[in-house]
């Protein structure tokens, strides 16, 4: 086998918050039909890599039932497929250590090349153009990267490169830096020096950015190379982000085209009716999935499938997420809503136009305007909930009136 691909499916996500307490961020609804992980899972069978292990950790549960034997990926072959690999005697600690404490799994495939990728991050990539610029540069580890703005420095490991594209600086996660070039968290190694390097380093956190790539870097080996990236790419992992990207999609013009027939972004789909749009209902700019039924206004948002949306109800810059029942005369505007949701009639949720107090308990997570509201949450009918608000399902509605940045728990 020349490449086997391992897929960091691992992560809790915690700026996820909510929306990540009970699946792990890869696992995460996206576009309304999709999962986040569809991405990459696509992108790797599209690119003829058929040999995949899936490192899952955190709450793998939803993750394992969505991938199954991969067959939605054409990857439930005889020889090759999908492999889900969980911690057993030991927790992972870090990204290489996660590789590591299944190096036994890498060494019976035999591989030339590994390729390291993460589980949630919105992206096409054709990971065969990747690999021969790995091959021409005879590089023994290429990293994928992509411009950021300076701003954003701080989330992404940072690199300088010289004129021939190798990598001469690294820094992880640095607070500022005169390079805004980001690791995409795609790594290409020669396997023989992936094993070396993971055994050599003696790191109980063992981490690809803060020890892996600097090691490499400083070392007198070096052939560390940049592969630059000029498509979309993006990661989901705040509420900000998760919205806009999927409201995005919406858009008469996307830079990521989910309707491309050369490049399909495969899932697992249930079993579902056709969407139903009811006598009354209006959709401007919406991603409406099978299985819902529409008797109210959509306006550019997202609904996965089997929501409904009863007669009056407007729901506006949102995305709904499965099965969400919502009455009528309903309100909603730029919320995310969860799982299995029941929504009484006549309630406002995302109300106050000018009110955008920042939520009390996570400041850094609400700011923007965004009330998200937990799986299976039932929402009184008559109540208003404001900006930047956090409803849990055992949150009590003392008041039919939750003020803007509250957190109901």
């Amino acid at each position: 086998m020349e490449t086997l691909a391992l897929i960091l499916a691992g992560g809790k996500g915690t700026r996820l918050d909510i929306l990540s307490q009970r699946r792990s961020k890869p696992a995460m609804p996206f576009a309304g039909k999709f999962r986040i992980i569809d991405f990459t899972l696509s992108n790797c069978v599209q690119s003829n890599i058929y040999d995949i292990g899936i490192l899952t950790q955190y709450l793998p549960l939803s993750l394992n039932e969505h991938i199954g034997s991969g067959k939605p990926w054409d990857l439930d072959r005889r020889d090759s497929g999908v492999t889900l690999l969980q911690p057993h005697n030991y927790w992972y600690l870090g990204t290489a250590d996660a590789v590591l404490k299944n190096l036994e799994f890498i060494e019976r495939r035999e591989p030339k090349y590994v390729l390291i990728l993460s589980g949630d991050h919105i992206y096409k990539m054709d990971y065969r153009k990747m690999i021969e610029v790995h091959k021409q540069k005879k590089a023994r580890l290429t990293i994928a990267t992509q411009p950021v703005p300076q701003k954003e420095v701080s989330r992404f490991g940072i690199m300088s490169i010289n004129a021939d594209g190798e990598i001469v600086e690294f820094q992880e996660k640095p607070k500022t830096s005169k390079s805004n070039l980001a690791s995409m968290g795609i790594y290409l190694f020669d396997f023989d020096l992936l094993k070396k390097v993971l055994l050599d380093i003696k790191q109980e956190d063992l981490d690809f950015g803060k020890h892996i790539i600097p090691h490499l870097i400083e070392s007198t080996e070096k052939e560390v190379y940049a592969y630059r990236f000029e498509d979309y790419w993006m990661d989901v992992g705040t509420y900000d982000s998760y919205l806009d990207t999927n409201l995005a999609m919406t858009k008469d013009f996307t830079e990521l085209d989910l309707y491309d027939p050369t490049w399909k972004v495969f899932t697992k789909s249930e079993d579902l009716p056709p969407v139903k749009v009811g006598s009354s209902a209006s959709i401007q700019n919406s991603l409406v999935s099978n299985g819902c039924v529409i008797e109210g206004t959509v306006i550019n948002s997202v609904l996965s499938p089997g929501v409904r949306v009863g007669k009056g109800s407007i729901i506006k810059d949102s995305v709904i997420l499965n099965n969400v029942i919502i009455s009528t005369d309903v309100k909603i505007d730029r919320c995310i809503i969860d799982k299995k949701v029941t929504v009484g009639r006549n309630a406002v949720i995302g109300y106050g136009s000018e009110d955008y107090t920042p939520n009390v308990l996570k400041p850094d997570l609400l700011s923007s305007g965004i009330t998200v509201i937990e799986k299976r949450t039932i929402v009184p009918g008559f109540s208003k909930i404001g900006r930047n608000c956090r409803i849990f399902k055992t949150g009590i509605f003392d008041s039919l009136e939750v003020k803007s940045g509250s957190t109901l728990e």
